[in-house]
């Protein structure tokens, strides 16, 4: 399991432009055997999603009964489904979903949360307490049992499932972010800009919230693993995506019943939620080295 804990960021080097920086951490980033895999394989899910029409080789939704399960062959490379329809364009066009979920989710959380955590870290005081109690109280539910309980309760849905995903992921955002920003308020530039007479408005917007920057970029590649986990078990349970659309976690929910007779219904979505989950997450390290503050341009 990939560890969530992000490095301190500091502000940048002295002299360094963007592009530097940016090809640094790039140069570092690929340094990495697990790194290079993780990069690879997201950025090869990242295309699979884009050009789903032309990598699929069927209709995704279109149903031949003649072909009920039928076992991998030249015509269906993994199989076709209890309705005929193949494997391998529904993985796909499954990527799709997957990839939405795990952008659009970590979306609301990482703008709700760092926005939160931000106001609190700054502010401090009775505005602080108030932001950082909610944020508790949304921790004490665990994260699966809680997306599964706001779903519910809006009703099952794609779209539904994005925001119960986001609203679940909104804490671990705040607390990163008002622990980086706890720490930076009182460096000496912050110092030198409430002197300057700036509002605290352009403070945090201009002098702290780019120094936030790094581990909120790999905080982010970690939840979107988790938000992918997360959209496969509720498709699982028939709370995320409706049929027919295509996703890895209903179709995991379709193959159960013919484990024995019909294996590859369940192992072709399977790996494909292990190994994508498992490249965010290589990704998500990878990202946390390059971006260690300790580490030169």
């Amino acid at each position: 399991m990939a560890i969530e804990a992000a490095p301190r960021s500091l502000p940048s080097p002295v002299g360094a432009s963007p592009r530097t920086r940016t090809a640094g951490v790039v140069t570092r980033l690929l340094r990495g055997h697990l790194a290079k895999v993780g990069t690879g394989a997201v950025l090869a899910l990242i295309l699979a999603a884009i050009f789903a029409p032309q990598f699929a080789p069927h209709d995704p939704t279109e149903q031949h009964l003649e072909d009920m399960v039928r076992p991998p062959d030249r015509e269906h490379l993994l199989g076709s489904d209890e309705l005929g329809r193949d494997i391998l364009s529904r993985l796909v066009y499954g990527a799709r979903v997957s990839l939405a979920v795990g952008v659009l989710s970590v979306g609301i959380s990482l703008l709700i949360g760092v926005s939160l955590g931000l106001v609190a870290g700054y502010r401090g005081g009775w505005l602080d307490e108030v932001i950082m109690r909610l944020m508790d109280g949304l921790l004490a539910f665990p994260a699966l049992v809680l997306a599964l309980a706001i779903t519910a309760a809006l009703g099952p849905s794609l779209g539904n499932a994005m925001i119960a995903i986001g609203i679940v992921g909104i804490p671990g955002f705040a607390r990163l972010v008002r622990g980086q920003v706890l720490s930076i308020r009182a460096l000496e530039f912050v110092e030198a800009a409430r002197a300057a007479g700036l509002s605290d408005r352009r403070i945090i917007l201009r002098h702290v919230a780019p120094n936030v920057l790094a581990p909120i970029i790999v905080h982010a590649s970690l939840r979107i693993a988790f938000a992918v986990l997360t959209e496969a078990s509720l498709s699982f349970l028939g709370l995320g995506a409706q049929p027919p659309t295509p996703s890895w976690g209903s179709m995991l929910n379709a193959g159960r019943e013919y484990l024995e007779m019909a294996p590859w219904l369940s192992v072709a979505p399977g790996a494909a939620i292990f190994i994508t989950t498992l490249s965010f997450n290589f990704l998500g390290d990878g990202l946390r080295d390059a971006l260690d503050p300790r580490l030169k341009f």
